[in-house]
């Protein structure tokens, strides 16, 4: 290690306490490797500061050392954002605290480092919702959500989590600290300084705290689980609940019959919810704060009607708390259970609404003759036009040599979403694995702009660098992490 390394570690234990500058490898281990196993970094050490000033320290004192600086929170993502070329990992895990929740106001302010869950909770104690809501909420940190401007399963009635944000904390890359928190529904004195943070992946300055939007508890819940014909079916029967039951249409999730097979086959108290098999499905949830409505009943009806005219097959309706959960647990096992099935070629995209079944159609035809036998498993959130379009490997086939033709199968798949006005990265971000993949579709005044930010708020390429958009200077993504089949 360089002797101006060792004093910057040295200055940083000073002020943190040594047990909070980890160097040891077998404790930074976690800190190195991404969600998928997909990319591995290295770093000089794992630093862990308590409070916004403590960062502040940590960015100053690495500003002064050209070191570079990954922000990591839960380290959950799925695109390689948080894994270091070198540098200092700067966790934020000890940022927790819930500093203040008000009710009228329908916000609560949270440090950067709180567990999704504990920001749901703590919403729930004063009996309103935080509606983020994520497979990995229970280790995923809000941070990390803004930094990535994480969707989930209820964008369509509430936002993606930009929508979510009422203000921000952020150390910048000179160590100063913007204080945005004022929580204001109504601030116009300027540029929108909170929505360059947000969805910037730490590669313009570092959240340590926000003021999050609070929503009206539900008191009545509903959920339903279709059978359909098609894709476009299910985008049909969307289109009629969107107009017939208005905001209280709270989900709408899509999956296809392989995603259904393979829950079933894998995931443990998994209950098959329609007694014949069917080509596409729907889960769909309706809630309203108003516990006297009768959503079943208007559900119900919209159902009959869909029966009726052929846009549906069949469907069940839950009748409890307990139903509600089995039928969602069905769409929640989904991601852990496509692992079980051999190696998986994920794609996170949007298209415009009205173009889903036919982007659904398009693509798997044209995966399935690229290579025969692959199964496809296109699901997600048919409301706001994000399709989650994985590929599970044939059953005959070798697991590195499927994996060996995932950038055979981004070009097939991202030149349909492009043809389509749609967006390669629909929630996960852009990270590592999709770098070099936005600078071949995204426009490039927009590539241009994105640089122009990035050099003037961070003129040292410090934080978090190599993500999102290349700069000069950056290493190549291929040299400080490499991919494993």
């Amino acid at each position: 290690m360089p002797e101006t390394h060792s004093d910057l570690l040295g200055v940083l234990a000073a002020r943190l306490g040594a047990k909070h500058v980890i160097v040891d490898p077998a404790a930074m281990e976690g800190y190195l490797v991404e969600e998928r196993k997909l990319y591995r970094g290295a770093a000089l050490a794992v630093v862990r500061p308590g409070t916004t000033e403590e960062v502040a320290f940590v960015v100053r004192e690495c500003a002064k050392a050209q070191v570079a600086i990954v922000p990591q929170g839960g380290n959950t993502g799925l695109v390689g954002g948080g894994v270091p070329h070198t540098g200092i990992v700067l966790s934020l895990a000890r940022l927790d605290r819930v500093r203040e929740v008000n009710a009228f106001n329908a916000a609560i302010t949270v440090e950067a480092g709180c567990i999704l869950k504990t920001v749901q909770d703590a919403a729930s104690e004063v009996d309103c919702i935080f509606p983020l809501s994520l497979a990995s909420e229970g280790s995923c940190r809000i941070g990390g959500n803004i930094a990535t401007n994480a969707g989930g399963v209820n964008v369509l009635r509430y936002g993606n989590t930009r929508d979510l944000v009422l203000g921000l904390e952020v150390v910048l890359a000179d160590g100063r600290i913007w204080n945005g928190l004022k929580g204001l529904r109504k601030d116009n004195t300027g540029y929108d300084l909170k929505n360059l943070f947000v969805g910037s992946e730490g590669t313009l300055g570092i959240i340590t705290a926000a003021v999050l939007k609070l929503f009206p508890r539900p008191k009545a819940q509903v959920v339903a689980f279709v059978g359909c014909a098609s894709p476009h079916a299910a985008l049909g029967l969307f289109e009629s609940l969107r107009r017939t039951m208005g905001d209280e249409l709270t989900a709408f999730e899509y999956l296809p019959r392989f995603a259904l097979e393979i829950v079933l086959r894998h995931a443990s108290g998994a209950v098959r919810p329609l007694a014949g098999d069917h080509l596409a499905y729907a889960l769909i949830e309706v809630s309203s704060p108003d516990p006297d409505l009768d959503l079943r009943e208007q559900l119900e009806r919209s159902l009959g009607a869909a029966f009726e005219s052929g846009t549906i097959e069949d469907a069940t309706i839950a009748t409890s708390e307990a139903q509600n959960a089995a039928l969602w647990h069905l769409r929640e096992s989904l991601s852990d259970v496509q692992g079980l099935e051999g190696g998986s070629i994920k794609h996170d995209v949007s298209v415009p609404v009205s173009d889903v079944a036919d982007f659904i159609v398009a693509a798997s035809k044209a995966c399935e003759e690229a290579l025969p036998g692959v199964r496809v498993c296109a699901f997600g959130h048919f409301g706001d036009g994000n399709i989650h379009f994985n590929l599970t490997q044939p059953v005959d086939m070798e697991r590195s040599l499927f994996l060996a033709q995932w950038e055979r199968f981004n070009r097939i798949v991202h030149d349909i979403v492009h043809a389509m006005n749609g967006s390669i990265s629909a929630e996960h971000g852009v990270g590592l694995i999709k770098r070099d993949e936005l600078a071949r579709y995204k426009d490039p005044v927009a590539l241009d702009l994105m640089r122009t930010l990035k050099q003037a708020l961070d003129p040292q390429n410090i934080l978090n660098p190599g993500k999102v958009v290349a700069v000069t200077g950056d290493l190549p993504p291929a040299l400080p992490v490499a991919r494993k089949a």
